[in-house]
């Protein structure tokens, strides 16, 4: 999709009559929803459990819009993001299961805690150096965690934790699912799921329970996006000295987006270990902070919308395509490769950046027109 496609779509959605939207939204996460229980043929993951990829669809995108604040919005670079996913999954390990039989619901909320303060921590004595170097420092602080993990047998060490509580059962009713006749779908009786049933088998409630969580955040990252933090925000990645001068304080701004992203990445941590039930130290590798970056990056880096798309490429096309395994990475690394190079601004780009490219578009136009009329009037 082209910078002029994309912004002409986004145009086409912004015109349309607030009931229109309304019902637009409304229909995609109803399909949302029922995508597990329609298992399309060509969407469906055939041979691995389609709920449980869907799960960690979900997952990815909580972690790419947490990110999303601190590499998108507040221009921070953070490599060690994966640190804050397992603070949060550690946490509701230790509380539910290792050292105490905490509900889920009441360790939760004590995780993203946890992983806020670590968050806050961590960034009071590195956010005053900028660029490669807070690169280098998060990449280190990702690290520590997991070789913290590793080798602390308070934490479980190297066996990790398991036992890690589930979320609370409601069973309702159960839900048949579809299957395909060539381009026919039948209701299958045999197949059901049951309404917010949390069990090992069937990981569709996961999935609900993650998506539901993905749908408030992502009214959350837009309410704070148009408020005066995201502007803020928003200045400081542009120019970090003019917004100084303006009377931004930055540091302070670079905090909040740190510790809010930290939140999100917790949460995110939290969700993961209770659908495991098991977590230990190679849960949390360095692969994934680069592979949630990527996520962002591939996406669009200041776009919600886009981060969400980048999650879903980063996470569930390896498994789509899990008959190809000795390839996807090399396939996987190739496209990253070839998006860098015609498409660096990512999939869908903000439209600050749509905006940016158009305007130097113009003015190579503009230049290259007055270099037209001044050879002309040489001849």
């Amino acid at each position: 999709m082209t910078n002029k496609s994309s912004a002409g779509f986004r145009q086409r959605i912004i015109a349309l009559p607030k009931p229109a939207k309304i019902a637009l939204w409304v229909a995609l996460a109803v399909l949302a929803y029922a995508l597990p229980l329609l298992e399309p043929p060509l969407i469906s993951t055939p041979g691995t459990d389609f709920g449980g990829v869907l799960f960690t669809v979900t997952v990815y995108c909580m972690v790419a819009l947490g990110l999303n604040i601190v590499v998108g919005y507040a221009g921070l670079l953070d490599l060690g993001y994966v640190g804050f996913y397992a603070i949060g999954a550690y946490t509701a390990a230790i509380l539910t299961s290792f050292h105490a039989s905490w509900p889920l619901l009441l360790a939760i909320p004590v995780a993203v805690a946890v992983t806020m303060v670590s968050g806050v921590l961590l960034g009071a004595p590195t956010l005053r150096v900028r660029g490669d170097y807070l690169a280098i420092v998060t990449l280190g602080f990702g690290e520590i965690i997991r070789l913290t993990a590793v080798n602390i047998e308070w934490l479980g060490a190297a066996k990790g934790i398991s036992a890690i509580q589930r979320p609370p059962s409601i069973e309702l009713f159960e839900i048949p699912h579809l299957f395909w006749d060539g381009a026919v779908p039948l209701v299958d009786p045999d197949d059901t799921t049951t309404f917010l049933e949390f069990g090992v088998l069937d990981q569709i409630p996961y999935y609900w329970l993650g998506l539901t969580v993905v749908i408030v955040l992502l009214f959350a990252d837009r309410l704070i996006k148009d408020s005066r933090v995201g502007r803020a925000w928003e200045a400081t990645r542009e120019d970090e000295d003019a917004a100084e001068l303006m009377g931004v304080p930055t540091f302070r701004f670079k905090l909040l987006a740190f510790s809010t992203g930290a939140f999100i990445g917790g949460l995110a941590g939290a969700l993961y270990a209770s659908r495991q039930s098991f977590i230990n130290p190679m849960s949390f590798l360095l692969l994934f902070s680069i592979l949630f970056l990527a996520a962002v990056v591939v996406g669009g880096q200041g776009n919600r919308w886009g981060v969400i798309v980048g999650a879903i490429v980063v996470a569930y096309l390896p498994e789509r395509f899990r008959e190809f395994s000795e390839f996807r990475v090399l396939v996987f690394g190739l496209a990253l490769m070839l998006l860098s190079s015609f498409r660096p601004e990512g999939l869908l780009p903000p439209r600050r950046t749509v905006r940016a490219k158009q305007l130097e578009h113009e003015i190579e136009a503009l230049e290259e027109g007055q270099l037209e009329e001044e050879e002309a009037a040489r001849g």
